[in-house]
Parts: structure tokens; C-alpha cells; sequence
């Protein structure tokens, strides 16, 4: 399962040289690392956050020499942190600030409060901007990639804007950097447009595919069927109250809450972080009935399964999920046709897998031959679809709102775009196909910054006009 909590060490720094009147006090930077340290713990403390601090790593809590910088290795190391945020007290240590960010090799966040004092005669205790400028280069220099906050105080917006875009973007690369996708059953035949290459995915981000075989899919089906018989009937129950089910669902009910059993299970014993399934031939065929109601449930459990055997799909909904902290349920909606009424309205669908809670108030809740009908409620919609071409992978990222649109069957959303012309020739020209992921919210700046932690893997947009 996916991961959703964040653990950022708080490394504040001062710059190491013989004391003198003005710009390098140590009494003034040292105050102002413990008193941010402090504001950050109290005030930006979220359920999704554990911060980690420099308290008694030395006398004075803030780190400024190569001992230090070796005890902040070791401190955040043990803490196994996410994150880094590198606080820049006065002009800062460039040397020691490359030197911890190089060794931990976990995303960097850079900033340094605003310098806001001048004595009457002229003195100013602390040139914080100008050391970010330092250290920023020395990062460079080092191939350390990382994010930074414009040089504000820490109670300003920006600040607070900043460090939550960053902790989802810590979130994001702590759950790519490993990520298990279970892959249930083959691709349907027709769909080479979901190919992929489980070798690269390997060797370039450490992604593992978990081939699951349909025979022992079929095998696990019929055992949970035998072994689980008042909960699955529980659950029929549960979906007769939830849906307006045609006569085509009725006797499935129970072989489709079966599969939310099957699916609990595949994750828990393949230790699954998300799920690429088959879900429309072999399961018919083995299964007599259908997993996309199932996934709709499995959806609001937090369990994360693209459809169509879409693996792409499925890093990319786990992405999404990621960005919004497990707080939102993602769901693989394609781009199928336009809105006859509105030019830059497009239907974003699939045939019934997204999850109950996304229903618009409204909609009425259908199940039609074992999958859901509903409309997707209003808002702001994040898209995304990481894919490759020739072994060059990008991830587009881009936001629509909603709009109405005609009824249809299945699960969709009518999407609001500024300029749907170019979203269709982005899909067209490639290297994407037409199953994007969407999650509510407004993420875009997220996954930009996401990839400058990712080698290998480009950031693209879809430029609107």
C-alpha cells in the first residue's frame, strides 16, 4: 500500500568564521534557527508531517561545521528521513549544506528567511538571501537536485505554500522510488497502446512488476467463495442499498464483492503498493463476472488498481495519490469524446471503475451489467500520464475544471479545458495514449517539481491559450 506519511529533517545553518560586528553575529543566527525550527514545528504541524530537528546536536542546535554535518548525517539517517529542508540562517555553510544533501540523497528544500534588520547606523546582522545564492550553486555543482522557497519571512504565505507543495512532492518520490505494481493477468489483445517495458521501468526508477497469474487468480476467486460466504453475502447487500442494480447484476452481487476479497488479498500478500488488472476478457471467462464495480469499492478503501492492465496508469494514479496525500481518490479516466455543446469540453470515462465517493450528489448510482453508471461530482481536476517513447520517459500534468454535458453510461466527468485543441494534439503526437489519471485538486506545480527529483524521468505540459 501507499505511503502517505512524510518525515522532513529541519536542518537550520550558520556559516562558520571568526565573529565580527554585523553581518556575521552568531548569537543572531542562531536565535533565528531555533526560533524558526520552533514556529515550523508548532505552527505547519499536520497529521501527514513528522519533523526532525537539530536539538542537542550541539550547544546551540544549528549546525555550521564538518562535525556538525557528520552528526546531522548520522541523526537523519537513523530517522530515516524523507526529506530535507535547509535552512539558511545567516550567509549560511555552502560546503557542509552540499556535503549533508549529497550524503542523505533525499529531496532538498532550500530557503532562507527574509533579512529584516537595520540597525540606525546601518548595521544588518544577517545576509541570508545572498548565502542562498551560494548554496544554491554548491548543489549545482554537487548534482543535487532541489526545490526552494523565495526568500520571505517564515509566517508569510509563500512559506507556507511552499513547504506544503514540498512535503507532497517528498510524499510523491518516497512512494515512486521502489514502487511494487501488481500486474493481474495480460493486457487485452487489441490494446498495444498500454505496452510497456518492465525491464526499464527496473533499472531506470526501481519500479517492480508483479506478474500475477490468472490461474492462481481463478484459484484464490473460488476459495474466498467458499470460505467467506456471510461476508460476501453482507456485501451484496451493501451494494443492492448503494445501487439501482439491472437484472444482468443481480446474481453477480456476490461474486463482485468476492473480488474486493481477492483483491485485499493480492495486495497483502504480494505486498502491492498499486494494481494493474485485467478486467473484461479472462475474467469473464474464468470468473463468469466482472471486478469494475469492485474496484470502485476497493477505491474508497485506498486501495489504488488501474484497469485495462494499464501499468502506466497505475504509477500514474499512484502519483496522483501521492500528491494529494491519500486524501483524494484517484481514477483513470480517458479521454473518449468530445462535448457536442461546448468545443474545449471533453469526456474524460471509463466503463465503471472509479470510486463511490466521487459520485456527483445528484447523479443516481446504476449498476448495468455488473459496472457502475454515475456523473463525477464538480470541481478542479488534476490530470496526469507518465509514459516513454524509445526509452525517454515524461509525465504531463495539467488541470480542467467541470462542466455539463450530455448523459452517457459508465463512470465520467464532462472536463473543462482552456484549450482542448492542444491537449488532443499533445495525446496524439505522444508519448501518450489517451488513459489519463485525474484527482481532485490542483497539483500541476506539484509534479513539475516532482520530477527534478527523479533522474531520467522529463516534466511536460500542456501549454494553454
Amino acid at each position: 500500500m501507499l505511503q502517505y506519511h512524510i518525515t522532513i529533517g529541519l536542518a537550520p545553518i550558520r556559516r562558520d568564521v571568526t565573529p565580527r560586528p554585523g553581518i556575521f553575529n552568531w548569537e543572531k543566527a542562531e536565535e533565528r534557527g531555533r526560533r524558526i525550527v520552533e514556529y515550523i514545528e508548532t505552527q505547519y504541524a499536520e497529521e501527514h508531517v513528522t519533523y526532525v530537528d537539530l536539538k542537542g546536536i550541539n550547544p546551540v542546535d544549528v549546525m555550521y561545521n564538518d562535525d556538525d554535518a557528520d552528526a546531522v548525517i548520522q541523526r537523519f539517517q537513523a530517522e530515516k528521513v524523507d526529506a530535507i529542508v535547509l535552512i539558511n540562517c545567516n550567509f549560511g555553510n555552502e560546503e557542509i549544506a552540499g556535503r549533508v544533501a549529497k550524503e542523505l540523497g533525499k529531496p532538498v528544500l532550500l530557503w532562507a528567511p527574509v533579512d529584516d534588520v537595520f540597525e540606525p547606523d546601518g548595521t544588518r546582522y544577517t545576509d541570508s538571501q545572498c548565502g542562498i545564492f551560494g548554496m544554491s550553486r554548491q548543489l549545482q555543482r554537487m548534482n543535487v537536485p532541489f526545490s526552494y522557497i523565495e526568500n520571505c519571512a517564515v509566517e508569510d504565505k509563500r512559506f507556507q505554500e511552499g513547504l506544503e507543495r514540498f512535503v507532497r512532492v517528498a510524499c510523491m518520490v518516497k512512494n515512486f522510488t521502489g514502487l511494487r505494481v501488481g500486474q493481474v493477468g495480460m493486457r487485452p489483445k487489441p490494446f498495444c497502446s498500454v505496452i510497456y517495458n518492465e525491464g526499464e521501468l527496473m533499472q531506470k526508477f526501481g519500479i517492480h512488476v508483479i506478474p500475477i497469474n490468472m490461474a492462481v487468480v481463478i484459484d484464490k476467486f473460488n476459495r474466498i467463495l467458499k470460505e467467506n460466504q456471510e461476508e460476501i453475502r453482507e456485501g451484496a447487500v451493501r451494494l443492492q442499498e448503494m445501487y439501482e442494480v439491472d437484472e444482468l447484476s443481480t446474481p453477480n452481487l456476490e461474486k463482485i464483492w468476492a473480488f474486493v476479497l481477492l483483491y485485499k488479498e493480492l495486495f497483502a500478500e504480494y505486498r502491492l503498493d498499486v494494481c494493474a488488472s485485467e478486467c473484461w476478457t479472462s475474467m469473464q471467462l474464468g470468473l463468469g463476472a466482472m471486478p469494475c464495480t469492485s474496484f470502485s469499492i476497493l477505491a474508497d478503501l485506498g486501495y489504488v488498481i488501474a484497469c485495462e492492465t494499464d501499468v502506466h496508469a497505475a504509477i500514474s494514479m499512484a502519483l496522483l495519490s501521492s500528491a494529494a496525500l491519500g486524501e483524494k481518490r484517484p481514477f483513470l479516466g480517458e479521454f473518449t469524446v468530445r462535448n457536442p455543446q461546448d468545443g474545449n469540453s471533453e469526456l474524460l470515462w471509463h466503463c465503471g471503475p472509479f470510486a463511490y465517493s466521487l459520485k456527483k450528489e445528484e447523479s443516481q448510482a446504476k449498476m448495468v451489467n455488473m459496472r457502475q453508471w454515475f456523473q463525477v461530482k464538480d470541481g478542479t481536476y488534476t490530470l496526469a500520464r507518465m509514459d516513454q517513447e524509445n526509452g525517454n520517459y515524461s509525465l504531463l500534468a495539467g488541470q480542467c475544471g467541470t462542466t455539463e454535458g450530455p448523459y452517457t453510461f459508465g463512470t465520467y466527468l464532462w472536463a473543462k479545458f482552456g484549450n482542448l485543441d492542444r491537449w488532443e494534439r499533445k495525446l496524439v503526437e505522444g508519448p501518450y495514449v489517451h488513459h489519463m489519471a485525474e484527482v481532485e485538486g490542483q497539483y500541476e506545480e506539484v509534479f513539475r517539481e516532482f520530477c527534478k527529483f527523479i533522474p531520467g524521468l522529463t516534466a511536460d505540459r500542456v501549454e494553454e491559450g
